[in-house]
């Protein structure tokens, strides 16, 4: 049914995504088909590294992990961007493109406030809005 899955990961905030990762996996199993864990990056240093080449390499470990934790085929795909807030969304579009993705999972927050009086939108609403490919958002 499905070719390949896209996970979106927030290396700083994984501990918040077991449940979409441990979806994605079991997923993957079911259809047999790869992950692509997929990651958009600064340039500035953050939590997980000080340049991009370690954040890349970061990303390419995690995927390594989720394969052998869950013994699925993986990879990764790190999207560079001057303004993530600013970019990702159009950086996750381009993402599925890429990976030639036809399932999109990913984790969405909880709504606050801002989402009730429409703020701010979701990343995964906008997402669900602009590609033709499915997208499960695990909460």
């Amino acid at each position: 049914m499905y070719r390949r899955i896209m996970v979106p990961v927030d290396l700083e905030h994984v501990d918040h995504m077991e449940k979409a990762l441990h979806g994605a996996a079991e997923l993957a199993t079911s259809y047999s088909v790869p992950v692509c864990y997929v990651a958009v990056a600064g340039r500035a240093p953050n939590e997980v590294a000080a340049t991009p080449e370690q954040f890349a390499r970061a990303l390419e470990q995690f995927a390594r992990d989720q394969a052998d934790a869950h013994g699925i085929e993986t990879s990764s795909l790190t999207m560079s961007s001057v303004d993530v807030p600013a970019e990702l969304d159009h950086k996750l579009l381009e993402a599925i493109r890429t990976t030639g993705s036809d399932l999109v999972v990913m984790a969405s927050h909880s709504p606050g406030v801002s989402d009730r009086l429409h703020l701010i939108g979701s990343n995964a609403a906008w997402l669900v809005r602009h590609t033709d490919v499915s997208v499960f958002v695990v909460r």
